[in-house]
């Protein structure tokens, strides 16, 4: 009689198997591949990862990006991402690697394709949304402000974040900050 000792392993799920589900359903991971593209070497894609950055971002946890992995070593990630993935897949030169890419994609444009996709799925009405992106607030004196437009160009070239006057919403002077993409 042969007795092998059977190791029982026991990982959490809580609220994020929720979260993992809803993220599937809405096809998160699919739509930020077809994006960003695969490669077929990477054991975790970008769109995985930004599932798990949701996972942990609603996880509760304010840790640095080095402990990112540590988040999920008492988790069911394979449940969440798929067999033979582990948490110290997720570390964080993967992450900050994805990070790269979504900037480079465009933060904003992601998020807008995103929404309408959930939009779309879910049958909701845009007929009275709104979105203000635009509520950036910046007080003092900033040397990059432009004041005329033949300094315009040098500062582009110099700084991609440009600082102009503008106006909010009640009226008072403000500067608006302007992201120069592509320098």
């Amino acid at each position: 009689m042969n007795h092998q000792k059977e190791e029982t392993f026991i990982k959490n799920l809580d609220h994020l198997g929720i979260v993992a589900g809803i993220v599937d359903e809405i096809g998160i991971v699919e739509k930020i591949n077809d994006l960003l593209g695969t490669d077929t070497r990477e054991r975790v894609s970008a769109g995985e990862v930004v599932k798990t950055i949701i996972l942990n971002g609603l996880g509760f946890v304010s840790k640095p990006l080095y402990l990112f992995s540590q988040f999920f070593e008492d988790k069911a990630i394979e449940h969440f991402l798929g067999e033979g993935i582990k948490a110290e897949d997720l570390n964080d030169d993967k992450l900050v690697r994805v990070m790269d890419k979504l900037y480079k994609y465009g933060l904003t444009k992601l998020f807008l394709i995103i929404a309408l996709e959930i939009v779309k799925k879910y049958g909701i009405s845009p007929k009275y949304s709104h979105l203000d992106s635009t509520s950036l607030h910046l007080h003092g004196e900033y040397n990059n402000r432009l004041d005329n437009q033949e300094k315009e160009l040098e500062i582009i070239r110099e700084n991609p974040i440009i600082i102009t006057q503008g106006y909010s919403r009640d009226h008072r002077i403000e500067y608006t900050v302007l992201i120069i993409e592509g320098n």
